[in-house]
């Protein structure tokens, strides 16, 4: 599994963060063993916690692997919360995603290229609601008609994301979670549809 390189500036950022005077003990700290979502690569396990020397500095390190794409991440400790790094999703949170992506997909009058920024910006944010927004919005990408190639990338790669970590907190296989999120989308866009049509009647 490869760990990816320690940079100048990120040692440097790190020192200076460290001298920022955070809290001198952090109420949820991160340790060993942890699930936690880091926004740029989703849904990976801290193998350790401690000092290293590196640069000639000693950097207090959490190393975080992530199994899918067999890579190790190294992020300091004084730099992780700002970096976006968290813990898993309260099931309560899984739930209020759930809700967001039952709800009907926003139209926007904007440039695709605008709207792809904002898609990603959210994709990127690491956000449980936020994923769940751009999976409900692009959801009509999912088959592939009627949408861009960069439209089903951006669905695919929220989807993913949001499937990780929902399967990490239900404790199920990623591939039957994006089956109940899939089910979830047709679900509610039969609603829609039927709300917008309104009730059929048989005729005898």
């Amino acid at each position: 599994m490869a760990a990816t390189p320690m940079t100048a500036a990120m040692v440097t950022a790190a020192m200076e963060a460290t001298a920022l005077k955070a809290k001198p003990e952090d109420a949820d700290p991160f340790r060993k063993g942890d699930a936690v979502v880091y926004p740029a690569h989703g849904v990976g396990r801290i193998d350790r916690v401690g000092f290293e020397e590196i640069a000639g500095h000693r950097l207090n390190l959490i190393h975080i692997s992530f199994d899918e794409n067999q890579m190790t991440l190294r992020v300091p400790v004084a730099q992780a919360r700002a970096a976006g790094l968290r813990k898993l999703s309260s099931r309560q949170q899984l739930a209020d995603a759930l809700i967001k992506l039952q709800g009907r997909p926003r139209a926007s009058r904007l440039m695709w290229a605008k709207r792809a920024q904002e898609y990603m910006a959210k994709i990127n944010s690491g956000e449980l609601g936020s994923l769940a927004e751009v999976v409900r919005d692009l959801q009509t990408a999912a088959d592939g008609s009627g949408s861009s190639f960069s439209q089903r990338n951006l669905f695919e790669l929220a989807l993913d994301r949001l499937a990780s970590e929902f399967a990490a907190v239900n404790r199920i296989a990623k591939a039957e979670a994006i089956e109940q999120i899939n089910q979830t989308l047709l679900e509610a866009k039969g609603r829609v549809t039927q709300s917008e049509h309104g009730p059929t009647s048989a005729v005898a």
